[in-house]
């Protein structure tokens, strides 16, 4: 795992190199291995290394290609390197040394952009064609790995985050797009191609940029959207099914273990990541090494059920809880390295845990992407049984709104405002939100103007199959954006705080596939979420075991904000410097906080999801 950024002045100005250096320290941690720069005619590279696959100096980068047509910058891993190494030595390529930068670039002199077709695994790169002066930028299938641009003029900057963006153009201005803006404060993350500053943008997963002089291109390689589901499956034996996916999982979890350095696995109470665990230890030789984070509330702590899978498992485990002070003593680095604004206080107890898996292993595998690919949050079953009211006739809907908002408590509030929503999709982004039914927290201009997330999904729906189940609507929703933009962020972010690399087998190629063709009783049955998934999981750790509540890493924020963090937040809410430029009413917002103290209402999450951008808002006034 690296990090990547570069500068293009296509009229020819030569970038300074020194530059190059002092911005990609501020990205040091994803990278402190090696370093490197280069520069020639306009164009300069950079590149911080963690050195996982060839530790050897023939990994460095930035990298030149054996014909010296192309120079690459690339952050992450190829799976499948070694077989695409094997293809390309069969047509007269001469490798160097053993490292998957090398085989991106080879492959991409022989096959310029037919090379996605052939590329398993997570990344962001550029490469830069002497010849024909043209910068080319990617992002993985999934979105593992990010990647942020400016383009103006004769002007073309990159990085893995945004601030190196900002060191290497000083001239930036660092306004807000209030689009993103109103967008994170809907859903608590800014999907791509959105950032949080008008000057940037983020290359969307799947997706690759040309750019030259003349010219920039913006195109999709792949994609899960309009992958029709397999209804001829819901025939198929259980067995069957479970056996493919077996197989599918397996060799993905194997494929992912492929490393030059320790490697070991977050694991928590779930299915997810004790499937990854239980498919390690068939590949390892010793006890695979894993981590969890528990915490002293013990309605959110999942380390006594971790502890149980590690014991079944026989790994070496590693464990430490977290109080709310904890949390507060991670705030600096958080808001060093979440360089946007980032609501998910998920995000804390990762960072822990990266922190100390990163004290045995410099690799780790996640259960990241089970939930949204295999039918695991409660969402899905919600969007199931409201979808029948989409037909019902518009008075029906606005009296049992009315009727049942009479009703006091949170959830009756929730109900009836979800039954106002037009669609089994906009019903869906009012679950999976954080403003719901408090859209008074924003100008009514700016909500006038801008797009919400219910429009979001709306759009990206409309490249659905036709005849999509809304569970499973709601699953693709999930996994293009919250899945892409949210979870993958964090992990990202968070490990790579800690110079730790993670890795998602359960996002390879093939599993994504092929969940996207499985029909949603497979995932979905009865009340019964993860069906398939969870029954593949029972054939390595006994049901009793893996029936237990999820938790994931939940974070108690909800108690802490009425109590143990009641003062700091106060504090933030009350001060009116924090709102400057902000697209946010402090009145509300106080009212917010007042409402969820009482205990009427739950309103956690999109409360820090405000704390988080005045925060962010506070810091980068001090940076100006």
């Amino acid at each position: 795992m690296c990090g990547i950024l570069g500068k293009i002045n296509f009229n020819g100005n030569e970038v300074d190199k020194n530059i190059l250096i002092s911005s990609s320290e501020l990205i040091r941690s994803r990278g402190p291995d090696d370093s490197g720069v280069w520069s020639e005619a306009g164009c300069g590279l950079a590149h911080r290394r963690l050195s996982v696959i060839d530790i050897t100096p023939a990994g460095h980068q930035p990298m030149t290609s054996a014909n010296e047509r192309y120079v690459c910058v690339y952050n992450g891993e190829i799976y499948n390197f070694q077989k695409l190494k094997s293809k390309l030595s069969s047509l007269g390529v001469i490798f160097r040394g053993n490292c998957d930068t090398e085989v991106l670039l080879e492959g991409w002199s022989k096959w310029g952009t037919g090379i996605f077709d052939n590329l398993d695994g997570m990344f962001s790169f550029a490469i830069w064609d002497r010849k024909l002066r043209k910068l080319t930028v990617a992002r993985d299938r999934m979105g593992e790995k990010p990647l942020y641009y400016h383009h103006s003029g004769k002007q073309f900057i990159f990085s893995s985050r945004p601030r190196p963006i900002f060191k290497l153009e000083p001239s930036l201005t660092s306004e807000y797009d209030e689009q993103a803006l109103r967008l994170y404060l809907g859903g608590g993350y800014i999907p791509a191609p959105y950032s949080a500053h008008k000057a940037l943008r983020k290359l969307q997963a799947a997706h690759y940029l040309e750019v030259t002089e003349s010219d920039i291109s913006i195109k999709r390689y792949w994609g899960f959207s309009n992958i029709e589901t397999e209804w001829k499956w819901q025939k198929r034996s259980e067995n069957d099914l479970l056996d493919e996916l077996d197989d599918i999982i397996e060799k993905s979890v194997k494929q992912q273990m492929v490393s030059d350095v320790p490697i070991g696995a977050f694991l928590s109470g779930g299915i997810d990541s004790s499937l990854v665990t239980a498919m390690m230890s068939k590949h390892s030789s010793s006890p695979v090494k894993t981590f969890t984070i528990g915490f002293e509330e013990k309605a959110y702590d999942e380390s006594s059920d971790a502890q149980m899978n590690a014991g079944y498992l026989k790994t070496d485990h590693y464990c430490e809880h977290l109080m709310s002070s904890d949390l507060l003593k991670l705030l600096p680095d958080f808001f060093e390295h979440y360089d946007e604004p980032f609501y998910d206080v998920a995000a804390f107890p990762v960072m822990a845990l990266s922190k100390l898996a990163r004290k045995h292993v410099t690799v780790s595998l996640t259960g990241d992407g089970g939930d949204e690919l295999f039918g695991g949050y409660r969402y899905y079953n919600f969007a199931r049984y409201l979808h029948p009211l989409d037909s019902l006739p518009n008075w029906v809907k606005r009296g049992s709104s009315s009727l049942i908002k009479l009703i006091p408590g949170h959830r009756s509030q929730l109900l009836s405002a979800v039954l106002m929503e037009s669609s089994s999709v906009r019903k869906f982004a009012f679950l999976r939100g954080l403003t719901k039914d408090f859209q008074e927290i924003m100008p009514s201009e700016l909500l006038a103007r801008t797009d919400g997330l219910g429009d979001l999904f709306e759009k990206s729906s409309l490249f659905f199959p036709k005849d999509i189940h809304p569970s499973e609507e709601g699953m693709r929703l999930d996994s293009l954006y919250t899945l892409s933009d949210d979870y993958l962020q964090k992990t990202d972010v968070a490990s790579m705080a800690f110079s730790l690399e993670c890795r998602a087998p359960l996002l390879g190629r093939e599993v994504v596939e092929w969940s996207m063709k499985l029909p949603v009783n497979w995932k979905v049955k009865g009340i019964t979420n993860k069906y398939l998934l969870r029954r593949l999981a029972y054939r390595y750790v006994p049901e009793d075991i893996l029936d237990r509540p999820k938790r994931g890493f939940e974070v108690p924020i909800d108690s802490w904000l009425r109590v143990s963090l009641k003062e700091w937040a106060y504090e933030k809410f009350n001060n009116s410097e924090y709102y400057e430029g902000l697209p946010l009413k402090q009145d509300a917002v106080l009212e917010l906080f007042k409402l969820h103290g009482s205990g009427t209402r739950n309103v956690s999450h999109l409360l820090w999801a405000i704390l988080m951008l005045l925060e962010f808002n506070s810091k980068l006034k001090e940076n100006r």
